[in-house]
């Protein structure tokens, strides 16, 4: 690591009824990779945000590269040679990679008439020589995994010849060779003196690529560490102000035999093959598999956002007709999507209207006339029942943290009296605390008879929580394991198994017979 080129002290935000940072501080090396980690709610983004001219800050200095600035914008962050790569990409998917890199500072032709695109396209490509990078500038960007659009994020950050890097959850998205991808990046980064600041709630990969890091608790600053010193265990503490132990499995008890949900023969062109699968009552039933395996496909299936081409679907024994998503709430199907900022909340409304959404009708009288007094009560209710932190009812969920914007979700589904609840990624890039409440809160529902579908790419997750584990492949259920039977080691087998059933037995049936059977030999 070389030189201090970053140092933030004593930064102080405040938002209406919020204080968001108090007397914060920062320091970064050239050459370094510098964490920063905390609970949702406890300011990274924020201080990240005021550095990176997004907000700006009520009180305190920043040194940069030895003498104290001001950063009113975004772009004055980006002249002084400060990019920040946000969690949501910025990027116009209708432009292509070139064109995105290089926007607002385009190359005229001679007549100046007109964009040189010959040119632009020629400096997108000497940049990701220097990455190492293959990429084709001429490329929309909306045709782009995720994982190369982040690429593009790095490589317009690099163009504008950046000293500082911030990376707000980049890996929130990625697969683990997208992961390794972006690492390989990062590493050259550095080596090349560029100091990246990695905002993540992933631990273990902080361990891989990270020099040092600091924690953040409650809008405050804890302690700034090197990571080879520190456990997993300490940074978890300092984070979270408590003993966590993320690894405890907390499978409830054995749920029912009474079945609630039945899918036969579920089709969806070359998405959904030939899918079938029991949930029980009282059952967290885990859905794994690799990036593209279906899992998501099915879901949205089963709650009508998607139309199938063939298949059956019972609820409590009676066969249901799902054309749409009301339909599946109708019968008492609920939803949780893993973007619940796109489709799981109304986030310039606040917390009381968000969660009597999905039930809006009962609150209501013959005559439109809402009953406000009804849905407070019902509000509070929930926000007590979910330990949701807000500052009052009347707060917009846009500013609530990660973890409490999944429990209103969560909130809303149980005020529409839900009895199946279908869960996808439901601790995608929260925090290990809310992480925690998040696993409690699941088993609380499944003790309560609820039947819940989990799917997660995180193993230790699917293991932790699940009865059982279906396990998918390229639109397939590839086998179903019992909690006893199932190892990350016997999953990935599962996710990587093309075609055929594996019986519990470790047996293939590559004759087309159903997963139920599986399911029935497992129990």
């Amino acid at each position: 690591m070389g030189e201090v080129i970053l140092k933030l002290e004593d930064i102080t935000k405040t938002f209406p009824g919020v204080l968001a940072l108090d007397q914060c501080q920062f320091e970064l090396r050239s050459g370094e990779v510098h964490a920063l980690v905390g609970e949702n709610g406890a300011g990274k983004s924020t201080m990240m945000k005021v550095l990176a001219g997004v907000y700006k800050k009520d009180a305190g200095r920043i040194l940069y590269k030895g003498r104290e600035v001001e950063i009113p914008n975004p772009r004055a962050a980006q002249l002084l040679g400060i990019s920040m790569i946000h969690q949501e990409l910025n990027l116009m998917p209708h432009l292509t990679v070139a064109q995105n890199i290089f926007i607002g500072r385009e190359p005229r032709s001679r007549s100046r008439l007109f964009l040189d695109e010959k040119e632009i396209n020629q400096k997108a490509e000497e940049l990701f020589s220097q990455m190492h990078l293959r990429l084709e500038p001429r490329t929309k960007v909306a045709d782009l995994t995720v994982a190369k659009q982040q690429m593009v994020e790095i490589a317009k950050a690099l163009s504008f010849d950046a000293s500082v890097l911030i990376m707000d959850e980049p890996t929130a998205a990625l697969t683990d060779t997208e992961i390794e991808e972006l690492f390989r990046i990062i590493r050259q980064l550095r080596e090349k003196g560029v100091g990246v600041v990695h905002i993540s709630h992933r631990l273990e990969e902080l361990k891989q690529i990270s020099n040092r890091i600091t924690v953040m608790r409650d809008g405050h600053y804890i302690n700034t560490v090197s990571t080879q010193e520190a456990t997993i265990d300490q940074i978890i503490s300092m984070m979270v102000g408590r003993t966590i132990y993320e690894a405890t499995p907390e499978i409830p008890e054995k749920p029912s035999q009474e079945v609630v949900l039945e899918v036969k023969n579920l089709n969806r062109g070359k998405t959904i093959k030939d899918v079938n699968f029991e949930l029980m009552k009282g059952e967290i039933l885990g859905f794994a598999g690799l990036v593209g395996a279906g899992r998501t496909e099915v879901a949205r299936a089963v709650f009508g956002a998607d139309h199938i081409d063939s298949g059956e679907i019972y609820v409590e024994g009676k066969r249901v007709h799902i054309r749409r998503p009301q339909d599946a709430v109708r019968h008492g199907i609920a939803y949780l999507s893993e973007d619940r900022k796109r489709y799981g909340l109304t986030l310039s409304m606040d917390v009381e209207s968000n969660l009597v959404l999905a039930a809006f009708k009962k609150f209501t009288s013959y005559l439109g006339w809402v009953n406000s007094s009804k849905t407070n009560t019902t509000a509070k209710k929930y926000t007590s029942m979910l330990a949701i932190k807000t500052p009052n009812l009347q707060q917009k969920v846009k500013f609530l943290s990660g973890g409490n914007q999944q429990k209103v979700v969560i909130g809303k589904w149980l005020t529409a009296d839900t009895n199946i609840l279908i869960f996808d990624e439901p601790t995608r890039g929260i925090d290990v605390g809310a992480k925690s409440e998040i696993y409690h809160l699941l088993n609380s529902l499944a003790q309560q008879g609820k039947g819940i579908i989990m799917i997660s790419s995180e193993l230790p997750e699917i293991l932790r929580m699940s009865h059982r584990v279906v396990v998918m492949c390229e639109g397939q259920i590839t086998g179903v394991l019992s909690a006893a039977e199932a190892t990350q080691e016997s999953i990935m087998k599962l996710a990587t198994l093309r075609s055929g059933i594996v019986r519990s037995d470790g047996s293939n049936d590559s004759n087309g017979s159903k997963p139920n059977q599986t399911e029935n030999e497992a129990a």
